[in-house]
């Protein structure tokens, strides 16, 4: 799948069971693409800037509070991590100082798509090549799932609308025959937890029998809570490729079955899977 550099497979659960999966949920942002990539460097600021108020962050206390927080909630709905700063500015400041989740995150959406605006421009209109927006591997694992008649899903807490026209600009979204998912406006209802569920009610399956694959821990500890067999992708999303030692951690405890750093591992990864 890539002639140079080989990811490594890191297999940290000896005792999985494979050969048994039929379908497939991804995560989007930092497992497929990059379009967003640097997404944290707008959140976080936004978030010192709303708790700190007017007094700022002399000490950075807050900044390395939000720091955790939002280390530890990625992959959850944009949402419910401006529910936690709802919480946040009125411990500091008051409740009269906040306002709703649902205005915070206008406020964030705004501001990331200042950060990617041009990066989704240059890629629709052809400027930019269609992989230089991917993890490296990605659309090729993506392609050989498919060919072994692999149902696929992507699962976001982004907004369900900017992931369907991320995926279609990156020429990805023929391939979730089983559905792009995402958040809907200010509901809270469309999780990760909530697919995986859905999808292995409906079709009746085991949890083996469902492969996660994701950068974030919500989806690893969501999929490893109904028995899936789980993936992370500790991704450097700046170079594409290569290992993210933070990510790696929060997979690791987060409980990955596997955890590659990329999809140029993928021939490895599926000779592993598909024995």
């Amino acid at each position: 799948m890539d002639s140079g550099h080989r990811a490594k497979v890191e297999v940290l659960n000896p005792s999985i069971e494979c050969d048994r999966i039929h379908h497939a949920l991804f995560d989007f942002d930092g497992t497929i693409s990059i379009l967003r990539q640097g997404w944290e460097r707008v959140m976080v600021p936004l978030m010192v800037e709303m708790i700190a108020g007017s007094v700022g962050d002399p000490d950075g206390a807050i900044r390395h509070e939000v720091e955790r927080y939002v280390d530890e909630s990625t992959g959850i709905q944009t949402v419910l991590q401006m529910d936690w700063l709802v919480k946040a500015v009125a411990g500091h400041r008051g409740p009269d100082h906040a306002l709703t989740a649902e205005e915070y995150k206008a406020i964030y959406n705004e501001r990331l798509m200042r950060h990617i605006a041009e990066r989704l421009a240059r890629l629709e209109s052809g400027q930019t090549p269609r992989d230089e927006m991917m993890l490296a591997g990605a659309e090729a694992f993506l392609q050989a799932l498919a060919a072994r008649g692999i149902t696929l899903y992507v699962a976001s807490g982004t907004d369900v609308e900017d992931v369907r026209r991320e995926a279609a600009a990156l020429g990805v979204a023929r391939y979730f025959r089983g559905g792009i998912f995402g958040a809907v406006g200010a509901s809270r209802q469309c999780s990760k937890a909530a697919v995986i569920r859905d999808i292995l009610d409906t079709h009746r399956l085991e949890g083996p029998e469902l492969l996660v694959v994701g950068d974030g821990p919500v989806e690893i500890r969501e999929g490893k809570a109904r028995g899936a067999l789980t993936v992370g992708v500790a991704s450097d999303e700046v170079r594409r490729r290569g290992l993210n030692p933070r990510k790696r951690e929060r997979l690791l405890a987060a409980g990955a079955d596997i955890i590659v750093p990329d999809f140029t591992a993928g021939e490895a990864l599926l000779a592993l899977l598909f024995p």
